[in-house]
This record gives C-alpha cells, structure tokens and sequence, in this order.
C-alpha cells in the first residue's frame, strides 16, 4: 500500500500539463478539446488530474531544497524565534510586485502563505467544469459526487490561504473565458462573502467524499482534518478582528464537526512525539492522518533533516520567551511548580522538568549551532546526533533526506476542536467545555508514549490538564481566559516550529507578541555555564560580544579575563528588535505592478486596507 503511494508523488508532475500559464491572472489557455475528449475518461484519469494538487497542498517538508510551507526552513517568522542581530522585519512598503500566475507553490514568507496568484483557484475550476461537462457521463452519481468534492475540497483550500494572506480577494466560482475582461480584472469580494462560499464547498465536501479512497489519499477523514483547522482560522480571524459574529460562529461550528469526525476515525496517540517526525515509514503510525512519503530510489527527498543534524546553523533560534511557556510535567507553570529544579533553565534541567516534548525537541545541553544555544533536533532521528563532526549519511545530510513527513496528525485535529468548542463556549453560547473533553485532546496528547531513550534518562509524562485546577500563569494575557490561555499554550508546545505559531497570532489579533521590546527574554536563550559547556567561546574573537544575563538582571559582558562569571542566560549575539510596524501587517498588500497592469485594461484593483 505504501509503495503505491511513494510512487504516487513521482508521478505528480505529469498532472501539471494540463494546466499551461501565461501573463495574465486568469488568461490561461483552455485546455484543448482533443484532450478533453480523451483524458476525463474514467476515475484513473481524474485520479491523475487530482494528484496534481498534492504537493501544492500536501507540502510536508517538500522537495530535495524547497523550503514553502516547511518546518525549520519556511516557516521562519514567529515570535518563538530569535536571530543573531535585528531581527527580520515586516514590510513596510508596498512591493514592485506581487503576483505570479504559474502553478507554483511560491509564498511570502511573512504570511505563511500564498502570493497573489489565481493560477490554482483556476485549476479548480478547470476540473469542476470538466466534471460537469465531460466526466459525468462516464461516473456513477456516487463517483461524480466524490471527485466534485475532491475539487471543491482544494478550491476551499485555496481561497482560504489566499484570504488569510490578503483578507479580500476577488471569488472566481467557475472557469473564467480567457478574453472575459470583466471578469478577469474584476475587484475584489469581501473576505466574508469569499469565506462563505468557502463553507459551501467545505459543507459539500463533508457531505460527498469518500470515506476511504484508497491508502493516504484524500477522504473525507483528511478533508475533515484540514477543514477543522481553516474554519478554526477563519472563525476565530472572524471573532477577534471583530468582523461578523454571525459567520464566527458558523465556522467554528463547522470546525467542531469536522474535527469530530476526524477524531471518531481509525487514530489514536500510540506513538512517541520525536516518531512523528523522525520515521523513515510513517504508514503504521496511528497518530498520523495523513504524511507525504519519501524514497531515495524514486528521486523524492528533502533536506529539512539535515537542519536538525546538529551540524548545521539555527541562525534563529528558540528564545527564553518560547521555553518558559512549556509547562512543568507536574501540570504547572514554572513559577508554580513543584518539580526539583523546576526553576532552571539549563537545557539539561529543562529536559526533565519540562512536558516530554521539550525533551524530544532540544538537544539537552547548550549547542553552539543555534543562535540561542538550544538547539532543535525535532525533525531528526537521536542516531543523527551520533554524526556530529564526521560525515552524516544521506538519510540526515544535504538534500537526501528520507524521513517521512506528517502532513497532519491527530494532536492538530483535536486541539483544534478544542480550541473551537472553547470559543463557542465563552463567546457565542455554546456548550461548556468538559472535563471529558480535555481528556479527549489535551491529555490524550500528554499520555503519548514515551520512547525508551526518553525514559532512561527520566522523562516524565505531564500531568493531566484539570478544568477545575487550571494553572495560574502571571503571564496570561488579561483579556484571555485561563481555558485558552492554556489551550494556546498546548499548541505552543506541540507545533513549535511548525505551521501554526504566526498563523494563530495573527487569527487571535496578537501579532504584537511580534514586538520584542515587550518583554527583554525574547532576546534570551537558555542558561548556560560557558567555561564548562560552550568553552569554544572563550577566545579574543569573543570579547565584547559575549554576554550573559543574571538572575537578577545584571549583564557580564566578557572581557578576556573573567571567563568565570561567564554564567547566565546566554544572550543572543547583538540581538536587536524589528522595526516598528502596526496593524496593517495583518494582510498583505498587493503589488504596484498588479494595480497598474488593472488600470491599464480600464479596471480598478483596490489596495489591501491600510496600504493605500
């Protein structure tokens, strides 16, 4: 079953020919009528044109070195991160440029998703508009319904990564003739009216696709998944930027529902958190819902290993900020806790005192690599770390990487009911979360296995979270509830450096947490004792540059002569804030080349709010 699907992706590629580019948004060529005629056959045919859209959607950790929509290599720009020097900034200007019309997976960066790029909205169209003038006749009802979900399922998709990047975005909902201006260049709809008809799709999607279509291909588990978690965004982008309480509250309902049924599906959390991620074969992990494949033999690898090696730079890096929040394994917050050392910072401290997952996600000692000396290995097997220094096998060096990729997993499907159900709750009249529904998501996730290597070093299991004894966290933000306080803390946790962490301050309206000046740990990392741990750094390249910060807020800078009190939080190597920036940096704006290619055809394209 798993062969079939490795050498699925190695046939994705031949699925693009059917959708050519050209200069324009929209103007594509219309796929020729001896094709039409002889490629919607029958479901293998459909089944070819579909697989075109998994490695748009299905990214994992992409190809040989693309780094769209990865862990450790995209997904860069959050506030868990700290680099030497100032810090990445947002734009403040409206670019040259913003469009593309090919069909690529090209993104930005500083949004976590798509450019202004229609080319994939038109590929949906494409396939629905053949579905429904060429294939039909060659389906059954039930095999026309699924494969019509199937492209609804990715159009949804799309619009919904375009209006989190851009807010408004003009709606296409057919194949648009390549010399219908009025359409081609019209305005943009409002994010509302676009995200309704997203719910649609995403309502029919539910209702038609398959339960089960083969070994890791699209069903209706997968699609549920991936709608709980763009209903989540939308609904709570909705509730927070106070745009429509109406549509907030129907799309976290649809969030709920979808992520149930993910949740009532064939999964359970029987494997260890560092097997998510490090696995030559994820086919038999339980957790995992859907993951993308690699195989050196059939040419598909990836290099996002190779930057977990312990070898290679981690030129931003996680700060003090990120590793306060992880809570102590007796269900604590730090300040709070119980545990024997639950007030140090050392990484080797930190590994025992911490939820298990800190454990299976930062090398245990100070690691000059990292810019903030703690060093993530999440995405590697613990044999990669055996290599430091020598020559790494392909399997953790350069681009060969082999390990599998969780393209989404349970722990995401039910924090994200969680979170929605929470919501519901407090601000829209919904049932109260339980304590049987914490047990289902959040301590179902803390009762994961631990692996033998995290047991004998003394690893614990975190203590199950207790609606009626929540923890008390001096650091809660005020205007949030201690319940999603600690929900947003467990996502925290579990997709540290993976796709979620500026997605989720930009739906909760928090991307001032992007504001390092609000708090001096950002510029932080771990506590370290340089003369025993990292002595490497005591040499003259170092004086003036090396510092380190006391409990009590003294700063040592080192001198050459005072390698001894060279003991502290280490602090990050001339790390400085971003520039200022405001809220308009919520949406992307659109480029001046897109407004005026619009104004030459006679149209207006409007300009993101607060662009202008």
């Amino acid at each position: 079953m798993k062969s079939s699907y490795r050498f699925l992706y190695s046939v994705f590629a031949s699925s693009l020919i059917f959708a050519a580019c050209s200069d324009n948004i929209l103007d594509r060529p219309p796929l020729t009528q001896p094709v039409d005629d002889n490629f919607w056959r029958n479901e293998t045919d459909i089944r070819l044109f579909a697989n075109g859209f998994y490695p748009q959607y299905f990214v994992g950790y992409n190809n040989t070195w693309g780094v769209d929509y990865t862990p450790v290599r995209g997904y860069t720009f959050s506030d868990d991160l700290t680099s030497r020097n100032v810090q990445g900034h947002f734009e403040n200007n409206v670019p040259t440029s913003r469009g593309a019309t090919t069909e690529g997976a090209a993104w930005l960066t500083q949004y976590a998703g798509p450019n202004w790029n229609f080319a994939w909205v038109r590929k949906s169209n494409v396939f629905i508009n053949r579905l429904e003038n060429v294939a039909q006749a060659n389906l059954t009802p039930d095999a026309y319904n699924h494969w019509l979900a199937v492209a609804r399922f990715f159009r949804g998709f799309e619009y919904s990564r375009l209006v989190s990047v851009f807010g408004d975005v003009p709606y296409y909902g057919a194949e648009v003739a390549d010399n219908d201006w009025d359409e081609l260049y019209k305005d943009r709809d409002d994010r509302g009216v676009v995200m309704d008809h997203v719910y649609n799709d995403f309502r029919f999607v539910m209702d038609n696709i398959r339960l089960n279509d083969g070994a890791n291909v699209l069903n209706k588990y997968i699609a549920a998944s991936f709608i709980a978690r763009l209903m989540l965004f939308e609904g709570t982008f909705q509730h927070y930027h106070d745009l429509s309480a109406e549509r907030a509250k129907r799309y976290l309902e649809l969030a709920v529902e979808a992520a149930e049924f993910a949740m009532n599906g064939p999964y359970s959390f029987t494997s260890d958190f560092k097997s998510l991620f490090a696995s030559e074969n994820l086919a038999n992990n339980r957790e995992v819902i859907m993951y993308r494949a690699y195989d050196a033999g059939l040419g598909v690898t990836h290099h996002i290993g190779s930057y977990n090696n312990g070898t290679e730079g981690q030129g931003a890096a996680a700060n003090l900020v990120l590793v306060k929040s992880f809570i102590c394994n007796d269900g604590e917050v730090w300040q709070n806790s119980s545990v024997e050392d639950a007030d140090s910072f050392s990484p080797k401290d930190l590994a025992l005192t911490r939820d298990p997952r800190f454990e299976a996600t930062f090398i245990d000692r100070p690691h000059t690599p990292a810019s903030s000396l703690l060093y993530t290995y999440k995405f590697v097997s613990r044999e990669a770390l055996n290599y430091i220094g020598g020559t790494y096998p392909p399997a953790w060096g350069s681009n060969t990487n082999t390990n599998d990729a969780p393209v989404i997993r349970l722990a995401e499907v039910v924090l994200n009911w969680l979170e929605a159900k929470a919501v519901l709750a407090e601000f829209f009249g919904g049932a109260a979360v339980t304590q049987e529904d914490l047990d289902r998501s959040v301590n179902a996730i803390r009762n994961r296995p631990l692996d033998d290597v995290a047991i004998s070093k003394g690893v614990k299991k975190t203590a199950p979270l207790q609606l009626g004894r929540l923890p008390v966290d001096p650091a809660r933000d005020p205007d949030v509830s201690p319940l999603i306080w600690e929900i947003r803390r467990e996502r925290r946790m579990e997709f540290f450096w993976e796709y979620s962490r500026l997605l989720d301050l930009k739906r909760w309206r928090k991307i001032q947490y992007m504001d390092f000046s609000r708090n001096p740990d950002y510029f932080l990392g771990v506590w370290v004792d340089i003369p025993s741990e990292v002595p490497g750094f005591l040499t003259e390249s170092y004086v003036g540059l090396l510092k380190v910060k006391k409990q009590d807020g003294t700063i040592v800078t080192y001198n050459g002569n005072n390698a001894a009190n060279m003991v502290g939080f280490f602090m990050i190597e001339s790390a400085a804030n971003r520039n200022a920036f405001d809220d308009r940096v919520y949406m992307a704006p659109v480029g001046q080349a897109q407004i005026v290619q619009y104004q030459e055809r006679g149209y207006t394209l409007s300009q993101t709010q607060g662009w202008n």
